[in-house]
């Protein structure tokens, strides 16, 4: 079915590690777009590409925007140093925003921490208060 050039959407969901699903859905978000033979879907080199940066993004936690952006970028004749410093500029926004996700939930668990301290002291005294009545 497949030659060197060409993938199915199982052996491109066993190479990526996803599921069959997952593809489709890239296909409805016209991030790949597979030929058809019958009713198989053939992927090409340029696709299986697609699928990689999807994935990557997709780990990376960028949002379908900004993978169709970056998509978008390779797929025009542009210069690539313009499309690396916009994948960088991509990459760190995304970093300054997980460092603050990373702040947030730090300042929460030190206050997750207080109030475990104030209930347990509560609680001790609490003991202590019914052992002595």
């Amino acid at each position: 079915m497949t030659s060197s050039t060409t993938w199915t959407i199982s052996q491109l969901a066993e190479e990526f590690g996803i599921t069959p699903r997952t593809i489709r859905f890239y296909e409805d978000e016209a991030i790949l777009s597979p030929t058809r033979r019958g009713n198989r879907r053939v992927y090409t080199a340029r696709d299986r590409a697609h699928l990689k940066m999807a994935v990557r993004g997709r780990r990376l936690g960028l949002s379908l925007a900004e993978i169709r952006d970056l998509i978008g970028m390779y797929a025009s004749p542009q210069d690539g140093r313009r499309q690396l410093e916009r994948y960088l500029q991509v990459l760190r926004e995304h970093r300054r925003m997980l460092e603050q996700k990373r702040e947030d939930i730090e300042q929460t668990l030190a206050e997750i921490d207080e109030q475990e301290t104030q209930c347990l002291r509560l609680l001790a005294r609490s003991s202590e208060a019914s052992s002595a009545a």
